[in-house]
């Protein structure tokens, strides 16, 4: 099939673009190229001839138009979304005007492009989103997909909207969509400032690895390449208008988290002393969720999949990777953010 894949320059949305020519599937990659979007992050595809790069805005609805009616996809997955907690905390503008906003965009082309082409029965838009828009869990529990919305943040706010306008534009307009809500996703050409790649390039620079409050936060942690794989099966499989909660089964404290990558480091490149004594506790982030679990059953039980990767072995390639890929780091460190700590402006 051809896939328009959006923001697949970013972390998540280039695993699948990857995963996808793989599997022999003709890509077209739209990515405006922000701040966290890399080509070098699909670079090993960029010369394969089902591969084609457009940098456009899913808030520019007539490049969204021309994009479809040019290439005539069979399939949309729309991952393109600011997603950085911290972010939205200092400027939630730009997560409603791209999440909420660019949405509406991408539905609405998407929309106009199958009507207009007949409404052909094997047409999908997936819509990639977080399992932050349940909220936080205390101690026990998981997120189904029937828990009640309730998101903390600008950012979990901005993509609760974004999946309640895909669950209208199916329920009003018959278009054929599938929804996913994934836990936290770790692994190769992670964005330098999200918790994992943090914790692994301060430790190398000898700074002080931050925890925020005393660690105790919980997440499900996803490898990326598990992810994309059960996304690209929820596209070719998953029922219409279902949503699939897509987890790691690997549910582990920031703390926990951080000590373990320190140890990896401890390996792999040892230093006089552990890099755990770098661990600095900071200030927490405003309404920080304390817990996140996901329950897969779902996706499990109807389509078959389970995360391949245990949260042990995906931290040790993606620690490998790392240090196999200095110079993809080393050239976003001046990006905008990076190296700064974010969310301090609310």
């Amino acid at each position: 099939m051809k896939i328009l894949v959006t923001g697949g320059a970013g972390f998540i949305g280039s695993a699948v673009v990857r995963l996808a020519v793989a599997r022999g599937h003709a890509v077209v990659n739209l990515d405006a190229l922000t701040y966290a979007g890399c080509l070098e992050n699909i670079a090993s595809v960029a010369a394969d001839p089902l591969y084609v790069f457009e940098q456009a805005d899913i808030r520019d609805r007539a490049a969204l138009d021309r994009i479809l009616a040019a290439h005539q996809p069979d399939a949309v997955m729309h991952l393109a979304a600011e997603s950085h907690v911290d972010r939205s905390i200092d400027c939630p503008g730009d997560f409603i005007e791209t999440n909420i906003t660019g949405t509406y965009n991408m539905l609405e082309a998407a929309r106009r492009y199958w009507v207009a082409r007949g409404k052909p029965e094997a047409f999908r838009f997936h819509h990639i989103s977080t399992d932050e828009v349940y909220g936080s869990l205390g101690a026990e529990g998981m997120f189904t997909e029937d828990t009640p919305y309730d998101p903390r943040s600008p950012y979990s706010a901005s993509k609760a909207s974004s999946d309640h306008l895909v669950r209208a534009w199916h329920e009003t307009y018959g278009l054929p969509v599938v929804l996913t809500n994934c836990s936290n996703n770790y692994g190769p050409f992670h964005f330098p400032e999200k918790l994992v790649p943090v914790v692994i390039l301060n430790a190398l620079a000898g700074k002080p690895i931050p925890v925020y409050g005393e660690g105790l936060n919980v997440r499900d942690w996803l490898y990326v390449e598990d992810h994309a794989d059960a996304l690209l099966l929820v596209l070719g499989k998953g029922a219409l208008g279902r949503s699939y909660n897509i987890g790691g089964e690997n549910e582990a404290r920031n703390i926990d988290l951080v000590k373990t990558i320190c140890g990896i480091l401890d390996q792999k490149r040892p230093k006089d002393a552990p890099y755990a004594d770098q661990i600095t506790f900071v200030q927490d982030r405003a309404g920080h969720d304390l817990r996140y679990a996901i329950d897969p059953s779902r996706i499990r039980d109807e389509l078959g999949w389970r995360p391949s990767v245990t949260v042990e072995e995906g931290l040790e390639r993606t620690v490998q990777w790392y240090l196999d890929n200095e110079d993809w780091w080393r050239a976003l460190q001046n990006r905008d953010g990076v190296g700064q700590r974010l969310g301090t402006k609310g």
